[in-house]
């Protein structure tokens, strides 16, 4: 006679769609900005002032080697996400990394311009990717992801 051992996973809820989705989403409008920034396009950047324009075209490459790991380590944790792939927890940490460094780039940059308004962004980009990270962290520890 043969003995079952195998273990059954837990089922994935509904909200893993919805956090999954929402992720994606959210993370795709960053690296739209990514995109949009690094290529310089006009339309994109007509509502910003010219010396926020020229503070970020003169960042050093590795500034924006940080930014794209953030954005697009997210998109890509997201995707892995609704893929129910382990790879979520470690694209979201990197994401979450190039978040905080970002913040500690733009904290120490005693030049950089300010914009009215716009203070509290990076605080809240680094929320998200907090929770993103927690929720992609529980479904692995549900057995969720693979």
């Amino acid at each position: 006679m043969t003995e079952d051992t195998s273990v059954i996973a837990p089922k994935a809820g509904w909200h893993i769609w919805l956090v999954g989705i929402l992720a994606l989403v959210w993370n795709a409008f960053g690296c739209f900005d990514f995109v949009m920034t690094a290529m310089r396009n006009e339309a994109y950047l007509k509502p910003y002032p010219q010396e926020m324009l020229d503070y970020w075209f003169a960042m050093p490459w590795w500034v924006w080697a940080v930014w794209a790991l953030g954005v697009f380590g997210g998109f890509f944790g997201a995707a892995a996400l609704l893929l129910r792939s382990v790879w979520a927890v470690r694209l979201f940490a990197l994401s979450l990394l190039g978040a905080v460094i970002s913040l500690a780039i733009g904290i120490m940059a005693t030049d950089a311009p300010k914009m009215e308004g716009a203070e509290f962004f990076p605080y809240l980009i680094i929320a998200i990717a907090l929770v993103q990270l927690g929720y992609a962290w529980w479904q692995m520890k549900r057995c969720v992801l693979r």
